[in-house]
């Protein structure tokens, strides 16, 4: 089966912390919501109830999978809902037991009732969620299941597809990273080329390249937002924001007034050898700090893993390069979406079923191959790029402290940012013929990990750091 995935796919923009405990519960929500209208119950429904299974249920709470729920029920999209608005909107519905369906038709909901954690799994995916609709005469019930980086599948629809050969519209449809290299080479292509006349099949370079930019902004806003905010991040752990007190140190006395202009400083700024590691970290950690508090962020290819890909982009920039322009930007992350969906065609992009290897390790791979292309590697090279950074994450485990994502989940992005760098200049000084490892066969060997993996260490917080850390100590 050949399956279509758009670089818009694989970067999202939405609201954190996480995007298969957040934006996929979120946008489950939302169309179970529209399922209520082809059924013709919505305006008949006069209660909702959500069960969340396995890992959506034991991290739940920690990912604001509950918020994200009642959000997507009362009708709000975490692509544009102004984000000062979602404590309000929680905070009445916790006080009037109202929630306005749909956003505007109110009915009876009760957060301790109407939200059930089930700790048991459901077989088909560790991110299992049913909502029941009532109305006086009839039950409607469906179950989804977030997959991974904001992606949303049901079991039957799946199992349907199994039986159906489904044939990719793109022109160069690419399941392996062997496939992709085929076409680069027969026909002496870059890979963003190859990437940018598939997604030419749907829609126009105009809207490509808006979405583009308009993912990118995100980022860098995000970025800016994250180093010019201080104090304690929500959630029980009294994580201190580091991002703001790092930036000061490095930027000095600096006059801007918006995102854009925070870049152009950066990049008139003198930056010493070692500051270079810091200022990586500091767009990664500021990134992940937004997303810890409920900002909005850029799936890449995960809201946990989302520093990753916008702190290397950052470094090219900044550091390696003061005249990058849309071009390059746009160019970077259409390599990094073409990698993302490589991944998870063959492998995972959910850490509930495959660890942190799948979030930290694909986002590395993906930023690391994106800046072997802008750095003027070779399409053989740009693969290798991203075998290497995805070969030294293999076996990570996700074991968030409390379900939060804060610790380690935080730090580990400005890891995965580091190594992607390290592994891009591995790659341009490494003749491809010297290559042991190809990147199809790192990706089989993640997701064959994935599975011997002990559940234990798959976002559930029962393993690792999780258990070794008491919340209360902290």
């Amino acid at each position: 089966m050949e399956e279509c995935i758009s670089v818009f796919d694989m970067l999202k923009i939405g609201v954190g912390p996480s995007s298969s405990h957040t934006l996929g519960p979120w946008r489950a929500a939302e169309r179970f919501l529209k399922e209520l209208k082809e059924e013709n119950i919505l305006e008949q429904t006069i209660r909702v109830k959500v069960d969340l299974y396995g890992s959506l249920s034991l991290t739940g709470t920690g990912h604001a999978t509950d918020l994200a729920v009642m959000l997507g029920l009362s009708g709000q999209d975490p692509e544009y809902i102004p984000v000062q608005d979602i404590d309000g909107i929680i905070k009445s519905i916790r006080a009037n037991h109202k929630l306005n369906l749909n956003g505007d038709l109110p009915i009876d909901f009760t957060i301790a009732t109407d939200i059930v954690f089930n700790k048991n799994f459901l077989p088909f995916h560790a991110n299992g969620l049913t909502f029941t609709a009532y109305t006086s005469d009839r039950t409607y019930e469906s179950t989804f299941y977030s997959i991974g980086g904001g992606f949303v599948v049901k079991e039957e629809r799946d199992n349907a597809k199994k039986k159906v050969e489904i044939k990719c519209a793109f022109p160069y449809p690419i399941n392996l990273a062997s496939e992709l290299l085929e076409y680069c080479q027969k026909q002496n292509r870059k890979i963003s080329e190859i990437v940018y006349d598939n997604e030419k099949s749907m829609r126009s370079e105009e809207a490509i390249d808006h979405e583009l930019m308009r993912v990118w902004d995100t980022m860098l806003e995000c970025m800016y937002i994250g180093c010019h905010s201080e104090g304690i991040l929500p959630g029980g752990l009294h994580v201190r924001r580091r991002a703001f007190d790092m930036h000061q140190n490095l930027i000095g006395l600096a006059n801007y007034s918006n995102p854009q202009e925070w870049l152009e400083s950066i990049r008139k700024t003198e930056v010493k050898f070692r500051q270079i590691l810091k200022w990586v970290s500091c767009f990664a950690l500021a990134v992940n700090e937004v997303n810890a508090s409920l900002g909005r962020v850029v799936t890449a290819p995960t809201n946990g893993s989302a520093g990753v890909i916008p702190a290397v982009l950052m470094y090219y920039m900044v550091i390696e390069n003061h005249q990058a322009d849309k071009n390059h930007i746009k160019q970077f992350l259409m390599v990094a979406g073409e990698i993302g969906s490589i991944f998870k065609k063959g492998a995972t992009i959910s850490a509930a079923m495959g660890g942190c290897q799948a979030e930290i390790g694909v986002s590395s791979a993906m930023a690391a191959a994106a800046l072997c292309e802008v750095m003027g590697g070779t399409p053989e090279q740009v693969l290798m790029a991203a075998e290497i950074a995805m070969e030294h994450h293999l076996g990570l485990t996700c074991d968030p402290i409390g379900g939060l994502v804060q610790i380690p989940c935080i730090e580990r992005n400005t890891m995965g940012a580091i190594k992607a760098i390290n592994a891009a200049e591995l790659a341009m000084e490494t003749d491809p013929k010297n290559a042991k490892v190809p990147l199809d066969k790192v990706v089989n060997t993640m997701w064959q990990t994935a599975k011997d993996m002990n559940n234990k260490y798959k976002e559930t917080s029962e393993g690792g750091l999780a258990v070794a850390v008491n919340m209360a100590d902290c």
